[in-house]
């Protein structure tokens, strides 16, 4: 089963009775990049998708009771009816499956901090505040007294009101509150974190890089140089198109070099015979807005351990090019995906898969353990360790499967996520 949550399509893909409309000012005057459009068309104070959604993320009411569910038909009409309820978007999986899958990545954090020191703990984009109250209470109930005593947990959200209900979430127990901060800002400004911390820290992201703005470039056959991909208004005002550019832009270039560190000379000559006899158009989706943030976290927080969960497939994307999105929003009461992400000006949600090897490449690239080529200093980083894993064999070896079975055997924290996948990053002196 492939979901964007755990719920089917028809239940997840997203907004009951709400109408919306197109904005014509994602773009101005002139051309911008498409991670810029991107991020304006998701995050934009006024004409933003998530600006206009509010209530965008759903918050249960209580826990649901899966052992007193029968199985997966009668868990699917309790989601359905949860759903019709809430009048809401969609629920993430920590929500779903509270207060287990917080306590799942509660004990990952247990089993490998270095717990002779305080324990810190950052989550960005921490939605309704629920997977930091599920960490704090597992915490508080499991581990020794000075370890919950002495630790914070900062929740960097670039959400005000979000910001405000996961106050109201964590201090729903008192003495959380001494350990609990929002600090409201982008995570991805280096700004905002003011002075390197050095000591040990946890980075919590989860479902995080979905949604981060990425970048696209465009070959015109498998061996031309790529381009950098512009978005820009036809002369009517209303539509919008590509502009094809030489690559400039620092941090294309840098994410290109990364997608291609592996590439060698014989594929290259491979790649010019095939494309002589089917020459064909490519396209490619960066990562850039995650590449931003890594190089900020690994600038700010050397000694960071990161863990991050998200989608590594998506299903039925029609957009074109690798780890392309999928542009979807509700009309009419029922879900529609676009063939275009330029279609999307504030009324939809545009999310990408997670392409886990790539990931752990930039991790390792921003920690300045891999040089980009023609970097010939002797300056190294540190090596990292790095473990990916589904999700199901996370909450395995982690969680309390037991916890969200129903009565039959079925478990949807299990069955049902077998396109999302955890991501653990730690640092290591052995750098050899």
């Amino acid at each position: 089963m492939f979901t964007r949550s755990p719920a089917t399509k028809k239940l997840s893909f997203f907004f009951h009775s709400h109408k919306s409309h197109f904005s014509t000012n994602i773009v101005g005057e002139k051309p911008v990049l498409v991670r810029d459009f991107i991020h304006s068309a998701l995050y934009d104070p006024k004409h933003g998708y998530f600006s206009q959604r509010s209530r965008s993320v759903g918050v249960l009411e209580r826990s649901i009771k899966f052992n007193q569910l029968e199985g997966r038909k009668a868990y699917m009409n309790h989601l359905d009816k949860i759903y019709k309820r809430s009048d809401i978007s969609w629920f993430t999986p920590v929500e779903l499956f509270k207060p287990w899958y917080a306590h799942g990545i509660a004990e990952a954090i247990m089993r490998t901090s270095q717990l002779s020191v305080p324990l810190e703990i950052y989550e960005i984009g921490g939605g309704s505040g629920i997977c930091a109250k599920g960490i704090l209470d597992y915490i508080m109930l499991n581990a020794p007294a000075r370890i919950y005593n002495n630790m914070t947990y900062t929740s960097v959200e670039i959400s005000p009101s979000l910001a405000e209900i996961q106050k109201e979430t964590v201090g729903e127990v008192r003495s959380h509150l001494s350990k609990f901060r929002v600090e409201c800002r982008d995570a991805a400004d280096r700004s905002g974190w003011g002075n390197i911390k050095q000591q040990p820290c946890w980075v919590i992201m989860l479902e995080v890089l979905d949604n981060l703005p990425h970048d696209l470039v465009y070959s015109e056959n498998q061996v031309f140089p790529w381009k950098e991909v512009w978005v820009e208004k036809q002369h009517d005002k209303e539509s919008l198109f590509e502009l094809y550019k030489p690559l400039e832009d620092p941090l294309i270039k840098r994410c290109v070099e990364i997608v291609e560190l592996d590439k060698n000379q014989s594929v290259s000559i491979a790649k010019s015979v095939w494309s002589k006899v089917f020459p064909k158009p490519r396209r490619c989706w960066l990562p850039t807005g995650c590449l931003k943030l890594l190089d900020v976290l690994h600038e700010v927080l050397p000694r960071m351990s990161l863990i991050a969960s998200d989608f590594s497939y998506l299903p039925d994307v029609s957009i074109p090019g690798e780890r392309a999105p999928l542009v979807s929003t509700k009309k009419d009461g029922r879900s529609f995906d676009y063939n275009s992400y330029l279609d999307a000006k504030g009324d939809a949600d545009i999310f990408f898969p997670t392409d886990f090897w790539l990931l752990e490449r930039m991790d390792h690239y921003c920690s300045g353990w891999m040089k980009p080529h023609g970097d010939n200093s002797t300056k190294q980083g540190k090596k990292r360790r790095t473990l990916v894993l589904d999700t199901s064999a996370f909450m395995e070896e982690f969680g309390l499967p037991s916890k969200t079975r129903t009565k039959d055997g079925y478990n949807p924290l299990l069955d049902d996520f077998k396109n999302t996948k955890f991501y653990l990053s730690v640092p290591t002196h052995n750098i050899k």
